[in-house]
């Protein structure tokens, strides 16, 4: 699996895995690794980010300006899709504080959407000392902060979502071998 987006919820793991022609949502036993449920994203999406919010997955697509909408709690064995939504740009990650579902298209940006209808409220600017971060991807909310991991490094940040500043930065470098 091409793993894109990644939560945990009542001991299962829930993944988006992208690639054209291969992306699906997928629920997954964390004991075992079997998969509990799939669900097939059509050919042409590459499936990105996924968060969970108030019962529903939402799954983002890389270029495709189209985010899936499935019930959590509908039938054990099958997902079913219930809505989708349009946007503009790339969708890399998403996540979510409990009110926003909160969105990285890859740059700087990181924009707070209704998950009713998934329009912007609000955006902020990620910062890092005095310069933009981009490279934003996969989003986690832990303990009132948002974290990003930065693509094509080891390195997640952590970001104030109030403020958009970089409060910290975790180095993951020194779990792989440098081959």
């Amino acid at each position: 699996a091409f793993t894109q987006g990644l939560l945990f919820h009542d001991g299962k793991l829930y993944e988006s895995t992208g690639l054209s022609n291969q992306s699906t949502l997928r629920e997954v036993d964390l004991n075992s690794g079997a998969v509990l449920r799939k669900w097939s994203v059509p050919g042409s999406y590459f499936a990105e980010g996924l968060a969970l919010f108030d019962g529903k997955l939402y799954q983002l697509t890389w270029q495709n300006e189209k985010a899936f909408v499935y019930d959590l709690n509908g039938d054990p064995k099958f997902f079913h899709k219930v809505g989708e939504f349009s946007y503009t740009g790339e969708g890399w990650g998403l996540t979510t504080d409990g009110h926003w579902l909160i969105m990285s298209d890859g740059t700087s940006t990181l924009r707070f959407l209704n998950p009713a209808t998934f329009a912007v409220d609000h955006t902020i600017q990620v910062i890092k000392g005095d310069l933009p971060q981009d490279r934003l991807n996969e989003l986690e909310y832990i303990k009132g902060e948002i974290y990003a991991n930065i693509w094509r490094t080891d390195v997640i940040a952590r970001i104030d979502p109030v403020s958009g500043r970089v409060v910290g930065m975790i180095d993951f470098s020194y779990l792989l071998p440098d081959s």
